[in-house]
């Protein structure tokens, strides 16, 4: 495992990070965390190098962090720095970012949290939280060492993000970034923006939700152009290792085939190593997947659950594989869904999935093209 120093810090940090966002479930329940699966594969990463793991209050169905606290046991605290996030959204009045931190000690049964982040920060909601002395909580979360680094995670225009980096003495900052999105939100302008300010970044969706992860006879043919054999989802790391801006990558692992490619990912890539033909095949890639995507979703799971029980990021990742990979099969699950009364013919128009969506979908009038395109197969 390679590692990357921490700012002005001693600490240093594994270029790979653990997220608990995606873990093995049971049940098709998100919020049932395969427990067994899910500690083997954290104590797998950990003992082979691994040292920051990363949860949110929201994740699984807010089991994530609980989760975390409990495998965190046994003397693996100490052996990792451990990240979570604010859920900003349930901040109505001060007392509650206060509330809310202790609550986010107790489930992960920690006197301290080493990174702790405001969650999916953008112009909007940065508003609100500065009208409500964010800065001040802030700073008292330090003080107390209740947490040891401030940072925020990001989900907007570049300009904002350049607004919330300008308004506060950061410790770090996370944002979304793979070689499809370098000039989608922050990208690439952020990254150099932050790295330039002496702010370390972390990269979240790096592998965007696993859809960069699939191959099809087209990007199979492109793959097979690359100076070694990697499976897609390892070269979408190694283009992000590639860039010595980027101080630490999360991915949201879900097998420990996963934890094991990405680990070798981790230990063999080094800055500034790539060739010129593979980031020349890599811009291939992203043209051909970025004319066959029809809806920029990251599956995050955010726009959960919906008041009318709508499997949104399902539908649209059945939708997108169409396009990106020929992949037909998912029509006959949308009728079925369809016809248990799940479909899009559900959609109230409420809109409360497009005020939680991190990438700005304008989900009801997607969900409408997707049942428009399912309808014209029949």
């Amino acid at each position: 495992m390679q590692y990357s120093k921490f700012g002005n810090t001693e600490i240093k940090l594994s270029k790979l990070g653990f997220g608990a966002m995606r873990l093995p479930t049971l049940n098709n329940d998100n919020s049932v965390i395969d427990e067994k699966k899910s500690k083997e594969m954290l104590y797998y990463a950990i003992d082979n190098g691994l040292n920051y793991v990363d949860t949110a209050y929201n994740y699984h169905g807010e089991k994530s962090e609980e989760f975390v606290g409990k495998a965190l046991k046994n003397g693996y605290r100490e052996k990792v720095y451990l990240a979570t996030k604010l859920p900003v959204w349930k901040v109505e009045k001060y007392d509650d970012f206060e509330k809310l931190l202790d609550e986010q000690l107790k489930r992960l049964d920690t006197d301290y949290i080493d990174f702790y982040l405001l969650h999916s920060l953008g112009e909007k909601r940065w508003k609100q939280l500065v009208d409500l002395d964010v800065f001040k909580f802030m700073d008292y979360a330090k003080k107390s060492g209740k947490i040891k680094y401030m940072g925020f995670s990001f989900h907007d225009k570049f300009d904002a993000f350049v607004e919330i980096l300008d308004s506060y003495d950061w410790d770090f900052c996370q944002i979304q970034l793979n070689y499809i999105d370098q000039m989608y939100q922050a990208g690439l302008k952020g990254l150099d923006y932050a790295y330039d300010r002496g702010i370390p970044v972390i990269i979240m969706e790096p592998i965007k939700g696993g859809s960069l992860a699939k191959g099809s006879e087209e990007l199979d043919k492109l793959w097979n152009k690359m100076s070694m054999r990697r499976s897609p989802a390892q070269w979408a790391l190694k283009w992000l290792f590639n860039n010595e801006k980027v101080m630490l990558v999360l991915s949201g692992m879900s097998e420990m085939k996963h934890v094991e490619e990405n680990m070798l990912v981790a230990d063999e890539t080094k800055p500034n190593q790539m060739t010129d033909r593979d980031l020349n095949v890599i811009e291939e890639i992203k043209k051909v997947f970025e004319e066959k995507s029809k809806v920029n979703c990251t599956g995050c799971d955010y726009c959960l659950p919906c008041p009318n029980n709508i499997p949104i990021p399902f539908l649209f990742k059945d939708y997108n594989n169409i396009f990106r990979f020929d992949d037909k099969s998912g029509a006959r699950r949308y009728k079925v869904i369809s016809d248990r009364g799940d479909g899009v013919d559900a959609c109230t128009a409420c809109k409360k999935c497009e005020q939680m969506c991190p990438q700005h979908i304008n989900i009801v009038e997607k969900l409408k093209e997707l049942d428009e395109y399912y309808k014209k197969l029949d």
